[in-house]
């Protein structure tokens, strides 16, 4: 694999954090027992930024729109009932993943009624849709707009090296208008090297800013609520020592630890704060955190966009991921558990 990034000194770094932290004792025997029946896995901690090229399985609809006809303004897609949000997945009984695919059978239609498959919050439904021509092409069409694909940057969370498999972001790749994750029809993963930084303020969330390799590393297999999930084209070179995983019950409020890159392509290591614990909270935001290292509220202000993924490091195990920032305090956001993100990738 062709990839510029290297992390020089890593191993110490964790060899410093390791003789840092100490064992947690488990408490009560009850806990002590469901925490031994579980299996105690070891992956590698990551905090690489990466890039994604995600195509969705369907063509996602970001709007509705009238065309200006020879009969007038009209929508034909929002008399169906169509609205942004819906992923059109066939016309009539032909699958359609891409807006050139559906841009072709819609002008090829004739205006004859055709039946639209739509994906919408969980369920399908069916529209039937009579395309008019356009004055502006004289080509038929259905006042949509479309989009096949997005791409952003994220941060890998952990590496199986044993498959060559990776974890990241910590929450999937979703819908604006539902908030749920985005079918997967195929996903490139390049290598990002970070150039600039917008400090998140109040109210305003920051963002991590990169340039995006030239090479695909790998592939996504997985868009989970917990994650997304892929595998490394080859063995990947952001390897330092496999670390045991931290079980939810064993997690504690206080001083812990995120690995993460602001800059360039090789992740520090940053101290943070445990503020409390959603046992019960479900896949995602399930413990609250804050930054209280002086060096990334300089650079950052806390947490940005393009660091969700990095891995939550306590007591020498890892214990989960960043997910999200707090709207109103760039310092604080929430983690995702480990297990949580493990079970996803099954």
């Amino acid at each position: 694999m062709k990839c510029k990034q290297k992390i020089p000194a890593f191993a110490l770094l964790f060899a410093l954090l390791l003789a840092m932290c100490v064992a947690v004792p488990y408490g009560a025997l009850a806990s002590t027992l469901a925490i031994n029946e579980r299996q105690r896995i070891s992956l590698i901690p990551s905090g690489i930024p990466f890039g994604i090229k995600f195509y969705t399985k369907g063509v996602i609809v970001v709007g509705v729109t009238d065309i200006e006809t020879f009969e007038g303004l009209a929508s034909p897609a929002r008399d169906a009932g169509i609205r942004a949000g819906d992923i059109i997945t066939k016309v009539d009984s032909t699958e359609v993943n891409t807006t050139e695919e559906l841009s072709e059978l819609i002008d090829e239609s004739g205006g004859r009624k055709m039946v639209f498959t739509v994906s919408r919050s969980g369920g399908t439904q069916s529209f039937d849709v009579y395309p008019k021509k356009s004055v502006e092409d004289n080509s038929y069409k259905a006042g949509l707009w479309v989009r096949d694909s997005t791409a952003g940057i994220g941060t890998v969370t952990y590496v199986d090296a044993d498959a060559n498999r990776f974890a990241g972001l910590g929450h999937g790749i979703c819908d604006s208008e539902t908030g749920s994750p985005l079918p997967l029809l195929k996903g490139i993963v390049t290598g990002v090297t970070i150039t600039d930084v917008i400090k998140g303020i109040e109210n305003a969330p920051g963002e991590l800013k990169g340039e995006f390799s030239a090479y695909k590393i790998g592939s996504l297999y997985k868009n989970t609520e917990s994650g997304v999930f892929g595998v490394f084209d080859s063995v990947t070179p952001y390897i330092s020592q496999p670390m045991e995983i931290c079980f939810r019950d064993e997690l504690k409020t206080g001083k812990a630890y995120i690995l993460t890159t602001v800059s360039g392509s090789s992740p520090r290591i940053y101290e943070i704060n445990i503020v409390k614990i959603y046992p019960n909270s479900g896949k995602v935001k399930n413990f609250l955190i804050e930054v209280t290292d002086k060096e990334l509220l300089n650079i950052t202000g806390g947490i940005v966009q393009g660091m969700s993924g990095s891995p939550i490091i306590q007591n020498g195990r890892l214990a989960g991921a960043v997910t999200h920032v707090m709207i109103n305090d760039p310092t604080r956001g929430y983690g995702i558990f480990i297990e949580n993100m493990i079970d996803a990738s099954d």
